[in-house]
């Protein structure tokens, strides 16, 4: 193994049930976060309630029932990813830059194919049933 030097950051996590109990926390924190300053978040979780809940109530194996929950949650999971990049992004220089606009632009096209799959899974899921 290598031995390189690495530096740690002070704000890094410790171990055991203390940071386990904190990273609860600045989760909850997270999902405080966006769900007041991030409109597509909110936007997206006003999609994904009711779609959980027709989810669990379609006549469908179980199989297709955790699918269909998992692509809403996953739109979820990546706007929250893609939120944080623009945060990130943000934090270093609110001056426009290429590379700035890369990174947010990849941001949303993540965002995007999150969606694109979850819409395909529903489609071909749902569709059938709706058709009988």
């Amino acid at each position: 193994m290598n031995d390189q030097h690495f530096e740690i950051s002070e704000f890094k996590s410790k171990s055991g049930v203390k940071r386990i109990f904190s990273a609860f926390f600045y989760s909850i924190d997270g999902f405080r976060t966006a769900w007041k300053f991030e409109h597509a978040f909110r936007q997206e979780l006003m999609i994904a309630i009711p779609g959980i809940i027709i989810a669990v109530l379609l006549p469908v194996t179980g199989l297709e029932r955790i699918a269909l929950i998992a692509v809403l949650v996953q739109v979820l999971i990546i706007e929250l990813l893609n939120s944080a990049i623009e945060a990130v992004v943000d934090r270093v220089s609110l001056d426009k830059n290429p590379l700035s606009k890369n990174a947010k632009d990849l941001g949303s096209a993540a965002v995007m194919l999150a969606f694109l799959l979850a819409i395909a899974t529903w489609a071909v899921i749902v569709v059938p049933i709706v058709m009988k």
